[in-house]
């Protein structure tokens, strides 16, 4: 059985593909001279087995090694038949942490830089009738500060709120029949009150363009238009209209035929405006109960073992009362979006930036590239309501940040959507963003109220670096707070667990856990100068045992308790 063998991006569909996930031959390099040993050779002999999409550190992956290694190699043969050589053959892979390069039939045919976005290669001109050969080197360097890594741990244990490392492949990879004629890309933009939709779409060769739109399967929009260039811009006037929902979803089917090519796709009805200080979804405030998450399961790493489990990880969320998250130090595959939008779960569209270097303009030379990378993948998603590429620009050997290297990553997301907020920095330290959101794990529930509650009293943000950067007036988040953990006597590893992680002192009882819980959130419910929280986080991850639930996803605290506190109207929506 092949895992992961759904399709792993409805939001951008062929129905002509083959799932390449399974078994691959594999091998480490330890030496990291494959290269030179001519690896990429069909006689090399690979001496393991690896079950993609799997990385290399995860059990589900068969190898779970978890040590260092700064290179290792794929190999499978796939079978193509005439006809689909008749037109073009791509490979598209989900995510490969950090830099691979591919080989087709001992050819070197294309390569990548960047761990956590999606990349394709066209193989037509590489690949002979019958039997082929691909070959994959990966390399990868969590300490080098070129790339970035999320929370993969940097020392050889996972520590702290850094955990197991991910190297090579550890998204789907599939293969797409492609007609010579092609959309390569598009975007879509709704008119919430004119019942519109304007569609950009990129495009190779000739041929006339088309878009469709269905609500439960009926015809509810169409534009054609002659193709001139390599783009083209429509606009389809709805005959009905269904906003978008925070917690209903509410979803159109769309499909774009360009030649002799389909697309299928969906969108929703769905805008997002900064005013008035709160967060406005299709013009009305939508107080943002979010949880943290970060995206790790036990067995397969940064993949998640099944689509039902990338599902589930969202229903527990809405089980317990939030109404989204921010997907931590990651970029998530879209399938798990592709849920968000169905669901009506808003998210924030991040980035693992902690590896990289700040300080320098060095540190720039990849991440920009996967930010562009990320925008262009997720756009059309109506679940992601902003954007934030870094998270807690800490100082690095005694350096502060690079003022402009968060500036030029800012403006060059806003240049790439104009339609969504963006965070330059969550937490700290803030130079130029659209919401000046913070992080404080203060656990005194009391003193967490005074010190917030000066924001709508005295117009007054209290903020733990006044030194580093300066509030000016903007929308005001509180994008992390809470990470309580909970310590019994009755714990039978009592002391392996008072050495976890987690932020101040845990509570010592279930009630001690609720009472401060409800302390912290309703003073930010309460807060009508607050346009939401974030509360660490969703799952226990490895050592940081600060999750709402456990690592293996089963009931921690009551759901039902969690729910009547969060779900309280807040302030800004009365």
């Amino acid at each position: 059985m092949i895992p992961r063998n759904e399709h792993p991006n409805p939001n951008f569909k062929r129905e002509n593909y083959e799932i390449l996930n399974g078994e691959w031959e594999f091998d480490f390099d330890f030496g990291n001279s494959g290269v030179n040993r001519e690896m990429f050779k069909n006689s090399s002999v690979f001496s393991k087995k690896i079950t993609v999409p799997f990385c290399v550190e995860s059990e589900l992956s068969g190898i779970g090694y978890k040590d260092f290694f700064p290179a290792v190699w794929y190999r499978k043969k796939i079978n193509v038949t005439k006809e689909q050589l008749e037109n073009r053959v791509f490979i598209i892979f989900g995510a490969v942490d950090f830099h691979a390069k591919l080989y087709v039939n001992e050819v070197e045919a294309g390569e990548h830089f960047g761990g956590y976005t999606s990349f394709r290669i066209e193989l037509t001109k590489y690949l002979k009738e019958g039997e082929n050969i691909l070959t994959l080197y990966v390399e990868d360097d969590t300490r080098s500060f070129m790339q970035a890594r999320g929370k993969q741990s940097e020392e050889f244990y996972s520590h702290g709120c850094d955990y197991t490392r991910t190297t090579g492949i550890w998204q789907t990879v599939y293969l797409e029949f492609v007609k010579n004629d092609y959309i390569k890309n598009f975007k879509v933009y709704p008119n919430i009150e004119n019942a519109t939709l304007t569609i950009t779409a990129d495009l190779v060769g000739k041929g006339d363009f088309k878009a469709t739109a269905f609500w439960d399967g009926k015809e509810v929009g169409v534009a054609e238009s002659k193709v001139l260039g390599q783009t083209v811009t429509v606009t389809l006037n709805l005959t009905e209209k269904h906003l978008w929902e925070v917690g209903k979803g509410g979803l159109y089917s769309l499909t774009l035929n360009f030649a002799d090519d389909e697309v299928t796709s969906y969108f929703g009805l769905r805008e997002v405006d900064l005013s008035d200080g709160v967060c406005k979804i299709n013009g009305k405030p939508v107080f943002q109960r979010l949880i943290l998450d970060q995206g790790f399961y036990p067995d397969g790493i940064y993949t998640a073992p099944t689509k039902e489990a990338l599902k589930n990880d969202i229903l527990l969320s809405m089980k317990a009362g939030f109404n989204g998250a921010r997907l931590h130090q990651k970029i998530f595959e879209p399938l798990f979006l592709h849920y968000c939008d169905e669901l009506g779960y808003i998210v924030w569209g991040e980035h693992g930036n902690w590896g990289l270097n700040w300080t320098k303009f060095e540190s720039l030379r990849y991440f920009l590239l996967e930010i562009e990378e990320e925008i262009e993948r997720d756009f059309n998603h109506p679940s992601i309501i902003g954007w934030c590429p870094y998270n807690e620009t800490w100082e690095i050997d005694r350096a502060f940040q690079d003022a402009d290297v968060l500036r030029i990553v800012y403006r060059t997301v806003k240049a790439l959507d104009k339609t969504r907020p963006c965070i330059d920095t969550s937490g700290n330290y803030h130079v130029e963003t659209d919401i000046f959101d913070i992080h404080d794990y203060e656990q005194d529930y009391k003193i967490f109220k005074e010190n917030y509650d000066k924001l709508f009293k005295e117009n007054e943000l209290y903020d733990r670096f006044p030194d580093k950067h300066h509030w000016n007036g903007e929308p005001v988040f509180m994008s992390e707070y809470g990470g309580i953990r909970i310590l019994l006597k009755s714990d039978k590893d009592y002391d392996t667990l008072k050495n976890a992680w987690g932020y101040g002192n845990p509570a010592t009882s279930y009630e001690e856990f609720y009472e401060r819980y409800e302390g912290l959130t309703t003073a930010l419910i309460d807060n009508p100068k607050m346009l939401g929280f974030c509360y660490t986080q969703l799952t226990d991850v490895e050592q940081e045992l600060n999750g709402i639930y456990y690592y293996d996803r089963t009931e921690k605290f009551d759901a039902e308790r969690l729910y009547k506190i969060n779900t309280k109207v807040a302030a800004i929506e009365k």
